[in-house]
């Protein structure tokens, strides 16, 4: 039951209204914590591996990994490969035990994005239960964040969206609406709330059917988070809330014991500190006992 896709628990979670947390980790320590966390508050999870980490630790590697926790673990998880514009990366990691592969031809010309995301949905499909998300409109880094949500070319266009999805048969639709990767530099970044809202509607309005993602969750008051959920983003990434989690966790501990050579505290420390963060996610996102 522990291993799945992300379509298979999206879908509950788009149908009741709640999302998902999808949490970034670039080591065994944060996996386990989130695996951890996650169980105790008995909620469905989505462990995100990016291409970086995810070259350097290797796909086999991290897919062994997850296996190994997920199979022990009574709640469902998923493995996603996040922000790849690779597709062949992409394949090599669908082969390797990935249960989710984000391609991401977002930059691309709207048909390109369209042959690139269709041919990893393919191969993903045929392959076995390994869904696919894709993305249309660009979110943006901290640096161009206020550019990306005044340009109108840069978010997702409600009506090429269902084109989008139709003709990529794409199971998980990661739609541009303003929100950036990093940290914001004001409380209250310019979100299009009604541009999510008409693409929920578009997609799912009559019946569930593809979940939609928001990227870019650190930094959002804890109201966007729920506002954004209710409009229906039912796969909530995080990534940066947990990077600073693990350096400055680290940073503080080996500084209040300088005379003190012993990993495994660190290791300690960093891990109740990755569980408490994803305990205040999966409470924001109101997926507390969906498991």
């Amino acid at each position: 039951m522990a291993i799945v896709n992300a379509k298979d628990m999206l879908m509950q979670a788009t149908e009741e209204k709640y999302a998902v947390g999808a949490f970034n980790c670039t080591n065994l320590i944060q996996l386990e914590a989130v695996v951890e966390a996650a169980t105790e508050k008995n909620a469905p999870l989505i462990i995100q591996a990016s291409v970086t980490p995810s070259k350097f630790l290797g796909p086999k590697v991290l897919g062994a990994i997850y296996r190994t926790l997920a199979e022990s673990a009574p709640i469902p998880i998923c493995l996603h490969l996040d922000h790849c514009n690779d597709v062949e990366f992409c394949k090599t990691c669908a082969d390797a035990g990935y249960t989710n592969i984000m391609i991401d031809a977002s930059k691309q010309e709207f048909s390109e994005n369209i042959r690139q995301t269709k041919e990893v949905c393919d191969y993903c499909h045929g392959i076995g239960s390994v869904s696919v998300e894709g993305e249309l409109g660009t979110v943006s880094g901290i640096e161009d964040q206020v550019k990306v949500a005044e340009d109108e070319a840069a978010l997702c266009d409600p009506e090429q969206a269902m084109e989008f999805v139709d003709k990529t048969g794409i199971d998980v639709f990661a739609p541009a609406i303003g929100t950036a990767h990093g940290v914001y530099k004001t409380k209250n970044p310019k979100l299009d709330f009604d541009r999510l809202k008409k693409i929920a509607e578009m997609i799912n309005g009559s019946q569930a059917r593809v979940p939609l993602v928001i990227h870019g969750g650190t930094g959002l008051q804890p109201d966007v988070v729920t506002r954004l959920v209710s409009l229906g983003g039912s796969k909530f990434n995080v990534s940066t809330d947990l990077k600073h989690c693990l350096i400055d966790t680290t940073y503080d501990y080996i500084s209040s014991h300088k005379d003190e050579y012993n990993p495994g505290k660190i290791d300690a420390s960093v891990k109740e500190a990755i569980k408490g963060r994803i305990k205040y996610w999966i409470d924001l996102l109101g997926s507390e006992g969906k498991a």
